[in-house]
């Protein structure tokens, strides 16, 4: 009996130790900001190790430390004549090993090392080192920590400051500083490639859901005004996306089923001795397994699915630099069937096919320079099918554009002080775009667009970064481009700057910016009388902005920062209805800065202008002992011109924007190895605005009349949401687990999204947002 109760004991003190045991790999790369090339001799430490815990870079840069505690580890990295750094708070676990690159810039005192800070840390330093002001790092780790981000960049781009939602809810749609949400550009891997969400439509930015998955992406910059030399065909706000190598050395791999689906993921090395590697993740969803769950989120009449498919495979050489081979795939449906016993009688049918394929090739001529060249091609297709119970076509539109790009920069690091960035852009850009609709009051079918050709874009830029010394950085450069499709020029002068002392940081911004319309408002038909047809807006120019913006931070503690930025932007060029056709007030008050998306073959004139300006504040206590807390508030106001030459606000000038994100880890279990995790977010935010309505005219015609001549007067309701998280993370040997439930709109809220008046009951009517969304979703890592 002794012996057995000595057994039990034994075992039972095995398991504790066993279990407190539990460790990961951190390796990495850590190379020169502005050359790129790696960094021999760095040293990077695992913070606060007793004994110390650490590496070595190799002759190529690499670091491995094994043996790591799991859990929030913090990382220093060192060496000298290199300002040092720290990257707080790095989540390890077991089933995955953490794979941490970094960049250390110069000191310009080669042989001081400059001492760790709390100034120091890497946390939201956008990846870009020509980036000064209003841009961030989206980390990985935050987009699946915030609650309801789905794991999209654009719904984790929310919680920051003058950044809120387009107005549907059931969409990422975002506005930046009041502007359209048809001004953001979105890039992959250094690329502009096609809007990357599911459900989508021509024009728009935006979706559903995104096509790309956090097991996929690497930390990637998000900006909002006031754009680098690099970067052109933006006026609103840039993501630049990147994907993450695959584990070299190891096979790893991750499934995550849910509410919203499937998805698998699988990463490892191709060959051990040249540290190439691949890395795979392909999702199937359907959002019809809420419907079953009784959830009824878009309706009992709407069909849905959706798949995508991501990779990227790496592969150094000795002479012809590293390649780079990835690409992103996506695929989905939709249909609203009609209920014909309450006298509905029209089908309609969409589908989106999305592909976007590239090859990236780093090349080192010396330590200090080298070339980036990258070949893309991608496709996007929208089928929508709108017909009468398959006997009458209503409407078919096949938007099918196709982009080829071959993108080139040479980057050269003169010396601690000055680095140049130079490089072209050029773009074939194809289209076969047709739409036919039925028009009952003429009873025949009219095509407004049926082109099958191609356009050309290039691009040219220069960037050049001085520091004048070691707390003032300098950036310098311009972007041009040019549109061969109608001989348009545009040359855009960029300055920003960085002043770092210490404890304070000035920074700011001035250029000018240019974004094209989609291909398909260039080549619409408008059709005369005879059969002919004009091209109205073939000769369209590009919406222009100026953007200044001016920042302020300050660590006010170790881990806890205040920032504040003033902006303001002048759009020009804006395309809005020429002055002198029309009396109508719905076309003289029209402008593209309170569009989303489509097309029109009516005729339009670079005559509009317009104007964002306001006030950003954050306060962020970073991630420490399991609790971080975010809050930021904006106030601005977003105007613009018509062809009538009245300044009214925008769509999109609700005027405030307040939000409090905050978040707790809780170590659980004897070992200490688990964590629950819980999050919640709330936005307030000023209402959409829309044209008043005419309530005596409403009555007199039997349906809703607006006031076009005071276009956009009506503010409509503030918008309120309050979203939820929780997660239980579970450590086992070699193994990861999560469960998470994630839930938008935790108070169902109805927040208005559109109103109008109903003649029959005699008063105003709202149509609301999605009130409820869950996503109830489990992951395991091995």
């Amino acid at each position: 009996m002794k012996r057995t109760k000595l057994g039990i004991a034994l075992l039972f003190l095995t398991a504790i130790v066993f279990a407190q045991s539990l460790t990961q790999t951190v390796k990495g790369q850590i190379r020169d900001e502005q050359s790129g090339s790696p960094i021999i001799g760095a040293t990077v430490m695992i913070v606060g190790m007793d004994p110390p815990m650490g590496a070595i870079t190799d002759v190529e840069g690499f670091y491995k430390i094994e043996k790591v505690p799991i859990g929030r580890q913090t990382i220093g990295i060192s060496y000298l004549g290199y300002e040092s750094i720290t990257i707080p708070d790095i989540l390890v676990g077991a089933g995955k090993e953490v794979v941490m690159n970094a960049k250390l810039i110069e000191s310009l005192q080669q042989l001081e090392e400059v001492v760790v800070t709390a100034g120091n840390e890497e946390v939201g330093q956008p990846r870009n080192e020509l980036a000064t002001v209003s841009a961030i790092s989206l980390g990985m780790d935050e987009i699946s920590r915030f609650p309801a981000t789905f794991n999209d960049p654009a719904r984790a781009a929310l919680t920051y400051a003058g950044v809120q939602t387009g107005g549907d809810d059931l969409l990422n749609e975002i506005v930046i500083r009041g502007n359209s949400p048809k001004g953001i550009l979105w890039r992959l891997e250094g690329v502009e490639i096609p809007n990357p969400n599911h459900f989508t439509s021509i024009g728009s930015s935006a979706g559903g859901i995104s096509m790309l998955s956090n097991n996929m992406l690497a930390n990637s910059d998000f900006f909002t005004g006031a754009f680098p030399a690099q970067y052109g065909n933006a006026t609103s706000g840039i993501f630049d996306l990147q994907l993450r190598q695959g584990n070299f050395e190891n096979h790893e791999h991750a499934i995550q089923a849910g509410l919203l689906g499937i998805a698998a993921a699988s990463e490892g090395p191709i060959s051990k001795s040249g540290r190439s590697s691949y890395l795979i993740n392909y999702r199937y969803s359907t959002l019809a397994l809420l419907t079953e769950l009784g959830l009824d989120i878009l309706g009992e009449q709407e069909d849905i699915a959706f798949q995508d498919l991501s990779y990227k495979v790496r592969i150094p050489t000795k002479k012809f630099g590293s390649f780079s081979i990835w690409g992103l795939g996506g695929r989905n449906t939709y249909r609203f069937l009609p209920n014909e016993s309450n006298g509905e009688w029209e089908n309609d049918t969409e589908e989106q096919n999305t592909g976007i394929a590239g090859v990236t090739n780093v090349y080192y001529l010396s330590d200090d320079s080298y070339f980036e060249t990258i070949i893309s091609g991608s496709i996007n297709q929208l089928i929508n099918n709108y017909d009468s119970l398959d006997v009458r076509l209503l409407e078919n539109s096949d938007f099918s554009e196709n982009q080829v790009r071959i993108s080139t920069y040479y980057n050269h690091k003169f010396s601690a002080r000055h680095t140049l960035r130079v490089g072209t852009i050029f773009s074939r850009l194809g289209y076969n775009l047709s739409n036919t609709y039925w028009d009952r009051s003429e009873r025949r079918y009219i095509t407004p667009l049926d082109e099958d050709d191609h356009a050309g874009f290039y691009q040219a830029f220069g960037n050049w970064q001085f520091r004048l010394n070691e707390k003032l950085t300098i950036n310098t450069g311009a972007h041009f481009s040019h549109f061969a499709l109608n001989g348009r020029n545009y040359i855009e002068p960029r300055l920003g700057f960085k002043w770092d002392r210490g404890n304070h940081i000035i920074s700011g911004g001035v250029g000018v910016h240019s974004r094209m319309e989609t291909i398909a408002l260039y080549t619409a038909r408008q059709y005369n009388e005879d059969g002919s047809f004009v091209q109205n807006n073939k000769d369209l120019g590009f919406t222009q902005a100026f953007h200044s913006a001016l920042g302020y931070e300050k660590m006010i503690k170790p881990k806890l920062r205040f920032k504040a930025e003033v902006y303001y932007q002048h759009l020009f060029n804006v395309p809005v209805w020429p002055n002198d056709t029309t009396s109508d007030f719905s076309l003289l008050t029209f402008s593209t800065l309170n569009t989303f998306d489509g097309y029109t073959p009516d005729e339009l004139a670079n005559d509009g202008t317009g104007k964002n300006y306001g006030l950003e504040l954050t306060l962020e206590k970073f991630l420490s002992k399991g609790f971080y807390m975010l809050t930021t508030a904006s106030i601005y106001k977003s105007k613009y011109t018509g062809s009538d030459g009245i300044e009214r606000s925008t769509q999109f000038d609700g005027g405030y924007i307040y939000n409090f994100l905050t978040g707790k880890e809780f170590k659980v279990g004897k070992s200490g190895n688990n964590t629950i995790s819980i999050n919640g977010k709330f936005i307030f935010a000023g209402g959409k605005r829309q044209a008043p309505i005419n309530v005596s005219r409403s009555i007199n015609e039997g349906t809703t009349v607006f006031d076009y001549s005071r276009n956009y007067e009506l503010k409509l309701d503030g918008y309120f949401r309050m979203d939820f998280g929780i997660s239980y993370r579970k450590n086992r040997r070699k193994t990861t687990s999560v469960i998470s439930l994630d839930i938008q709109n935790l108070t169902q809220r109805s927040n208005e999204f559109f109103r109008f008046y109903s003649v029959s009951q005699r008063r105003f009517i709202s149509d609301s947002q999605v009130s409820f969304f869950p996503n109830l979703s489990y992951r395991i890592e091995f």
